[in-house]
């Protein structure tokens, strides 16, 4: 099948492409030009600009959309945009299937800015004829990953940490490797199309115990001192001065980290069932990678 791949150079995108690559033709959408790869076609262009969509869109039968404009002021009309023009486009030229990354925690009535813009994402590419097919994740265990890279980086700088009460929410994170298997199993798969779907990792845990976790597993002990208040500004800004997370990444992050971030349904994993990756082991192929 050809396939064409919005997001193509994320953490989630670029771990992707080597799944897809040995069954599919490959139309990977980059911003700016790549150097040549094989099995993939790499083409210029943005997912803000219709024309742009249009063009990568075109002779695809699955649309894949890892696409978020986090870091940008106003994310939330750009991730509109862009997913409208990508629902638009694949409508048009007779696409099959949608398949689009989404968030736990999304349908929450306190959800954060960063959660609803990636509900109301969802929404847009559901608005044509086109099905599509949601996977709906909390935390990504991977190298490159914002939330994770973020929680190293405060573990590996910081002997104490004066935390927040959402250290202790709960939360389900997925290893990158066992997300993007789950993306390639959904690839044409009629059982799946108009479907959302919960995934998750094969352990709960709160943020204050992934902390503690990655903290064993990079050899230190840092001292957790947990506050009552302490608002999403001053977390963000705390966390851009420690960490490598710009603040206008970390604020969306974190205002969003109130939010449980648990599976609450299995279908997926009854479709293609497999093997997840434990909490550890995916944080030590990180820090391998």
């Amino acid at each position: 099948m050809r396939i064409t791949v919005f997001g193509a150079t994320g953490v989630v995108g670029s771990a992707l492409l080597p799944r897809l690559v040995p069954e599919h033709e490959l139309v990977a959408v980059s911003r700016s030009a790549r150097p040549l790869e094989p099995g993939v076609r790499w083409v210029k262009g943005d997912a803000g600009s219709a024309e742009d969509v249009e063009l990568a869109v075109a002779g695809a039968e699955i649309v894949y959309y890892l696409v978020h404009s986090l870091g940008s002021r106003d994310f939330e009309r750009q991730d509109q945009v862009a997913a409208q023009n990508v629902a638009n486009a694949a409508e048009r030229t007779g696409a099959a299937q949608i398949v689009y990354l989404g968030g736990l925690g999304d349908d929450s009535p306190t959800a954060s800015r960063h959660l609803r813009s990636r509900r109301e994402t969802g929404e847009r590419l559901a608005a044509g004829s086109t099905p599509v097919t949601t996977l709906r994740a909390a935390m990504i265990i991977g190298k490159g990953s914002a939330a994770f890279e973020t929680i190293v980086a405060l573990v590996d700088r910081l002997p104490a940490m004066i935390t927040p009460n959402w250290v202790s929410t709960p939360t389900q994170p997925i290893a990158l490797d066992d997300v993007t298997r789950y993306l390639a199993g959904v690839c044409g798969s009629q059982r799946t199309f108009g479907e959302s779907f919960d995934t998750g990792g094969p352990e709960v845990m709160t943020y204050r115990q992934m902390i503690e976790r990655i903290a064993v597993l990079r050899g230190r002990r840092p001292r957790i001192v947990e506050v009552p208040v302490l608002t999403p500004r001053l977390s963000s800004l705390w966390l851009h001065l420690v960490t490598p997370v710009g603040a206008s990444v970390a604020r969306p992050l974190i205002e969003g980290l109130k939010n449980p971030t648990i599976a609450r349904e299995e279908r997926l994993r009854r479709l293609f069932p497999f093997d997840l990756t434990t909490f550890d082991e995916a944080a030590r192929s990180a820090f391998a990678s």
